[in-house]
């Protein structure tokens, strides 16, 4: 059998701590686009399409953004450096992207927030940072094809101090706790929503967020559940609070987000989505190893889907 591998992970926001914490999936909304959105006139959005796709073609560089601090999808790998220092789900799918349309991956890493304006000003060609999708955000980019890092995102659920046992288990006895969630993200729509009688503090930085917890800031924090494995796999004085919120299915998975109009390279990406499919639970099951989440192996020492 594998041995498990086991790799020193820095979170971005607090280099001298592990934190693996959740970029955040974005607003509450009506229902899912099934690709892009244009609403430039169809002659000029094909040029400009294509032009953006040549350009990436011959520059030979994809340019992506992400925020590396939201393991297992994306995060930094401490023992290495450069760009190969950028690991997890996301990370592999972008490499995939790149391969696919035929050029290299640059990964420009910056807050989750920076990396939606970095697309909408259209100074990188796209972001793949756990985004789900939004009414909003089909308004303000082109939104890809939906994609599922295996169960990151089935379950939205609260962390907590493990010496808090099952104290925070029910809306019942969360009436009145202080819950910390990220800005503008679907945790924060969540807990507004479902804990209404709970004390909703928001913060930009979710290693922060984490940090506040264990010094006592917050009672919780909303999280994704693959992302609340991945911060107890790390820090064991926390655990999950046994509470789960209640999910519509469309926020479940994740999408790409491209700057408004670009549908040739939206079209491409895509296509590798559609491509490499098959491969999703075995790269969210390796990422999940290196983030330090327990995984199984078959007979053979490879990742177990």
């Amino acid at each position: 059998m594998k041995k498990k591998p086991f790799v020193k992970i820095l979170s971005l926001a607090l280099a001298a701590i592990t934190l693996f914490v959740l970029c955040a999936c974005g607003t509450a909304a009506s229902s899912p686009a099934a690709g892009p959105v244009s609403d430039t006139a169809p002659t000029e959005a094909s040029a400009a399409s294509n032009g953006v796709l040549d350009e990436i073609k011959a520059s030979g560089e994809l340019h992506i953004t992400l925020s590396p601090d939201f393991a297992p999808m994306e995060f930094i790998d401490s023992s290495k450096d450069g760009q190969e220092q950028y690991v997890g789900f996301d990370v592999t799918l972008a490499k995939y992207i790149a391969e696919y349309i035929g050029v290299d991956l640059v990964i420009e890493p910056m807050s989750f927030d920076a990396c939606q304006t970095a697309v909408y000003a259209g100074t990188v060609d796209m972001t793949i940072s756990g985004f789900s999708w939004t009414e909003e955000r089909t308004q303000n980019y082109n939104i890809s094809n939906y994609y599922h890092a295996g169960d990151n995102e089935d379950e939205q659920v609260l962390i907590t101090l493990a010496s808090n046992g099952d104290k925070f288990a029910t809306a019942d006895g969360l009436k009145g706790a202080k819950i910390g969630a990220q800005n503008a993200s679907l945790q924060q729509s969540l807990t507004t929503e479902q804990l209404p009688d709970s004390e909703l503090t928001l913060f930009t930085d979710l290693g922060t967020g984490v940090l506040q917890l264990k010094n006592g800031d917050f009672d919780c924090i909303t999280v994704a559940k693959g992302n609340g494995e991945a911060i107890i796999a790390n820090n064991p004085d926390i655990a999950m609070s046994g509470f789960k919120f209640v999910v519509d299915e469309k926020y479940t998975g994740n999408v790409v987000l491209l700057q408004k109009g670009n549908d040739a390279l939206t079209e491409a990406v895509n296509e590798a989505l559609a491509s490499s499919k098959d491969q999703w639970n075995t790269w969210y099951e390796e990422a999940k190893a290196i983030s330090g989440i327990e995984v199984s192996y078959d007979d053979n020492g490879n990742v177990a889907n």
